[in-house]
């Protein structure tokens, strides 16, 4: 194989996982707007945006021009995954302890 078909199979595995990353967010995004209450409009959130963002993150791998760049890339990965569950965390428990919140949302 060549060079160019190698660039070309990389462009398009980045590009369809770049729109099932896009897929993911949209779909967390539809299910924030249209399930009833908090706690799962939190599991769409979390689930469908982390997967989102991981899969555009893989899509973007391929294109990062050294190890370095891609080792950055799953460092952001794994710092957006921390700070969602714990966001997602704490926002449950509140919701738990107050039965106003839930009737707010």
């Amino acid at each position: 194989m060549d060079t160019s078909t190698v660039d070309l199979a990389l462009n398009l595995y980045s590009i369809l996982l770049g729109i099932a990353g896009a897929f993911f967010f949209i779909a967390g995004t539809v299910g924030v707007l249209r399930l009833p209450d908090i706690f799962t409009r939190l599991h769409a959130l979390t689930k469908a945006d982390n997967l989102g963002l991981g899969l555009i993150l893989l899509a973007l791998l391929p294109q990062a021009p050294t190890l370095l760049y891609g080792i950055k890339l799953l460092l952001l990965w794994w710092l957006v995954l921390l700070a969602g569950a714990t966001g997602a965390h704490l926002i449950a428990q509140c919701a738990a302890r107050s039965s106003d919140l839930k009737d707010r949302f």
